[in-house]
């Protein structure tokens, strides 16, 4: 009673699991669970834009460069994979009695779900050897024959020169390497791998692959066998890096999707584009496919026909610069390639020429290479050089690093912001404000940074000895990346929250009004302040 109560418990908690893993509960997901609770509700009453102070909050921990309050993913090498897969074996061959490649072959016919494998076998153990092939007699016997007449080549053979699956069907040694061979250069289908004769269902296991086929092969046999482990797993994903060939098991209920592989690739598991924290990927995938060069159809209409932001009549431009405007009676002036209204428009966004705002994400992308890239020299060359030079150890250079990891990341959120700047809906003014008031904070604080690792590192790396000026350079290098961590936490919280805090800070600041009015009232006084003054104002 104990196991089946066991069962029980353990099919619940798969079942909770496959609805995170395919999707079904995502939308959800996204809007409870993952993002920044904001419990300040303080407000700024003495200004008329949103709150802002919570930008120079504190962060719990220094060490975390990825925005990521725990680690909800396991990243996998070959051989974990591999003792993952030989211990699911090992319990179902346990479980049932069987050999392990009849283990093997269940498991991968029912997607290496135990709890799947024992449903069906416990419910129905007849149905299920018939379906996977696993035949416990055979359907022909040659008792007395002392040569075999191979079903494929028609030759007969003496009976050791054969050989046969569960089922008894005899086929010579030749005509069964050329089967299993063909078999399996086709592809993963291999791994279902049937007798010969048409009319069989008995499954062709492992040990017959081992014993007729190749040795490239086998080898062959082997990788599918462990790559469908993963793919058929919905915990599980290849990393899509190039080249690589490690995995990520996900945890549900995590708070974030954007992982980190060995390789050092970041990517989201939930749509295996790179990382792309804090936008979602629906708006990952509009970003990706408006900026597809292959979309013909979507390029066409980007750069031929748009609604008007204001009025949302459709515009054709056929000739001119960016400078648009709406035939009347709109007459609204706007850029044709952000959409945004064309008084925005100067020097910071192009001028009147272009409009740099679209180009800024593909330059933020540019800019994380080249950091990487920094990243990479600083670990593999100029470390060793400055531990030399001022005579200390490289273990106490870790915030040089920490700054250039910093940038890294930071280059990667800022190139995704400007896809949510993007898709912010144009009346929401408070929110467009707001998000571009963080964006531009984060933005400075990163370009501050840059420069004090990029630039004033080098006249360290130039030196002929200590100075004290490095000790200087180790508190303000330090001091920036962690103002700039803090910088860009705020704001990735706050475009995952929705720029909740604008909503916020308005009904707080309403109320205010409608108590300060209430106060002048009282008063007989009508000097009034600011939106959101105190009574004070009202009756000075």
């Amino acid at each position: 009673m104990d196991s089946e109560d066991d069962m029980m418990d353990a099919n619940d908690v798969e079942s909770v699991d496959d609805d995170f893993y395919s999707g079904d509960m995502e939308d959800d997901y996204y809007s409870d669970g993952v993002y920044y609770d904001n419990d300040d509700d303080d407000v700024n009453d003495d200004d008329d834009g949103p709150d802002y102070d919570f930008m120079a909050e504190a962060v719990d921990d220094p060490d975390d460069l990825s925005f990521r309050s725990q680690q909800s993913y396991t990243v996998l090498k070959e051989e974990d994979i591999r003792q993952r897969q030989e211990d699911d074996i090992t319990r179902v061959s346990t479980v049932l009695s069987i050999s392990r490649v009849a283990a093997s072959i269940l498991l991968c016919h029912y997607n290496w779900s135990i709890s799947k494998v024992h449903d069906a076998w416990f419910s129905d153990e007849d149905a299920v050897r018939i379906s996977v092939g696993l035949l416990d007699k055979q359907v022909v016997q040659f008792s007395n024959a002392r040569e075999l007449t191979c079903g494929i080549c028609f030759e007969s053979f003496p009976r050791n020169k054969t050989v046969s699956a569960s089922c008894g069907h005899p086929f010579c040694n030749t005509c069964w390497s050329g089967y299993i061979s063909t078999t399996i250069n086709d592809g993963p289908g291999c791994l279902m791998l049937r007798c010969p004769d048409p009319s069989c269902p008995a499954a062709v296991d492992q040990d017959m692959i081992n014993l007729l086929a190749p040795d490239e092969d086998k080898e062959k046999y082997s990788r599918y066998l462990l790559r469908s482990y993963v793919e058929s797993n919905r915990k599980t994903k290849w990393c899509p890096a190039p080249g690589c060939e490690y995995a990520i098991d996900f945890a549900a209920g995590s708070g974030s999707f954007d992982v980190s592989c060995l390789c050092s690739h970041s990517f989201c598991w939930n749509c295996v584009e790179e990382a792309h924290r804090p936008v979602d990927c629906g708006t990952v995938e509009k970003w990706i496919l408006k900026n597809s060069a292959e979309s013909e159809n979507m390029n066409w209409i980007l750069a031929n026909s748009k609604p008007c932001p204001k009025c949302k009549r459709p515009i054709e431009k056929n000739q001119g610069c960016m400078h648009m405007t709406c035939t009347p009676p709109c007459k609204f002036e706007f850029c044709w390639l952000c959409l945004g209204a064309w008084s925005d428009h100067g020097e910071r966004t192009g001028g009147f020429y272009a409009c740099n705002r679209y180009e800024a994400a593909k330059q933020e992308g540019a800019s994380r290479q080249k950091a990487l890239a920094d990243l990479h020299q600083m670990q593999t060359v100029h470390l060793e050089k400055l531990s030399d030079v001022h005579c200390t150890p490289e273990s106490q250079l870790k915030f040089i690093t920490e700054a250039w990891l910093q940038i890294v990341e930071c280059r990667r959120v800022l190139k995704w912001t400007y896809a949510y700047g993007f898709y912010l809906p144009e009346h929401e003014h408070a929110k467009r404000q707001f998000f571009e008031y963080l964006q531009g904070e984060a933005e400075s604080g990163l370009e501050r940074l840059h420069q004090c690792a990029e630039k004033e590192l080098q006249q360290f790396l130039a030196a002929d000895g200590p100075s004290k000026e490095f000790d200087e350079f180790r508190t303000k290098l330090a001091g920036l990346t962690s103002v700039t961590k803090n910088y860009f936490e705020n704001l990735v919280r706050a475009l995952e929250n929705g720029l909740a805090d604008v909503t916020q800070a308005a009904c707080s600041k309403t109320s205010s009004s409608k108590n300060a009015s209430v106060s002048k009232g009282k008063g007989g006084k009508g000097k009034g302040g600011k939106m959101g003054g105190s009574s004070k104002n009202g009756d000075d």
